[in-house]
C-alpha cells in the first residue's frame, strides 16, 4: 500500500441529516474517485427506491461499507481529528481555512491519528451543537451571488484537496492525539467545574463553552495534555470539596 494511500484510509466522511439518498451515493462516488473509503452516516434517511445506489455509479462498496450512528458524538468518538464544513462565518465560528490549507494540516497527521470530515445536510448544514465537536472548520470559497454548494459537489472539492496534499510526500507527524470521546468527557468535567466555581453562566454556558472548544481545539490535545488538565480540574473539585478553594 502508498503512503498516499495509508494516510487517506485514515479519512472519514460524516454525511450529518442528510436529507435525500441520492446525494449520499453521489458523496461516496466523490469518495472512491479520491481514495477515500470510509464512509458515516449519522441519522441517514430511507432509501426505499435505492436511489443512493443508483448515483453512486460502481462506488456500491463504500455504501455497503458505511457506518451507521443516532449521534454524531457516537460517530466521531474514536476520531482524533474532527473537521467541520461551513459556509457561516461568525464570532463563534472560528479555526475556520480554505480547503487547501486545511488539507495541508491535517494530512501530515494521518500517520498516527484519524481524522473526520463533517458535512450538515442540503438544507441548514451543520448546527452550532454539531460544530461544538470540531476542532477546525473548513470554508469553501465561492461567489457571494451565489455560494451554496450541492453536498456532493462539496465533499469532492475537500476530498480531492485531501488526495492531494496525501500525495505531495508530506513530512509525518508522530503526534498521537485524543480520542474524541477522552476529549468529550474532559470538556464535559471542564463545563461542570467552571459553572461550580462561578466562571460559566449556568442559563447558557454553551456560550462559552464553544469558544473553550476551539481554544483547546487549536492545541491538538494529546491523550497525555488531557490527562493532565483532568487533573487540574479534579484537583480544583477537591479543593473546593475541602473549603480550600473558595
Amino acid at each position: 500500500m502508498s503512503l498516499r494511500q495509508s494516510l487517506l484510509d485514515n479519512i472519514s466522511i460524516v454525511l450529518v441529516d442528510t436529507k435525500t439518498p441520492a446525494n449520499i451515493g453521489a458523496v461516496a462516488r466523490c469518495m472512491m474517485n479520491t481514495g477515500l473509503s470510509r464512509l458515516i452516516l449519522v441519522e441517514p434517511p430511507t432509501d426505499r427506491n435505492h436511489e443512493a445506489l443508483r448515483l453512486a455509479a460502481g462506488a456500491g462498496a463504500i455504501l455497503a461499507a458505511a457506518e451507521t450512528y443516532d449521534s454524531l458524538e457516537k460517530a466521531v468518538a474514536d476520531h482524533h481529528l474532527v473537521i467541520g464544513t461551513s459556509r457561516h462565518k461568525g464570532k463563534q465560528r472560528k479555526n475556520m481555512r480554505s480547503p487547501r490549507v486545511q488539507a495541508e494540516l491535517v494530512v501530515p497527521l494521518l500517520s498516527h491519528n484519524k481524522a473526520a470530515v463533517l458535512f450538515g445536510n442540503e438544507v441548514n448544514g451543520l448546527t452550532n451543537q454539531d460544530l461544538a465537536l470540531c476542532h477546525a472548520l473548513i470554508a469553501i470559497p465561492s461567489a457571494d451571488a451565489f455560494p451554496s454548494l450541492n453536498l456532493s459537489h462539496a465533499v469532492m472539492i475537500v476530498a480531492y484537496e485531501l488526495f492531494l496534499a496525501a500525495g505531495a510526500a508530506p513530512s509525518v507527524s508522530q503526534t498521537a492525539l485524543a480520542a474524541g470521546a477522552d476529549t468529550e468527557q474532559f470538556y464535559r468535567h471542564l463545563q461542570q467545574t467552571l459553572q461550580a466555581i462561578g466562571f460559566l453562566d449556568k442559563e447558557h454556558p454553551e456560550r462559552m463553552m464553544l469558544s473553550l472548544r476551539q481554544l483547546f481545539g487549536k492545541a491538538r490535545l494529546s491523550s497525555r495534555d488531557i490527562g493532565i488538565l483532568q487533573g487540574i480540574l479534579s484537583a480544583v473539585d477537591r479543593a473546593r470539596g475541602s473549603g480550600n478553594g473558595r
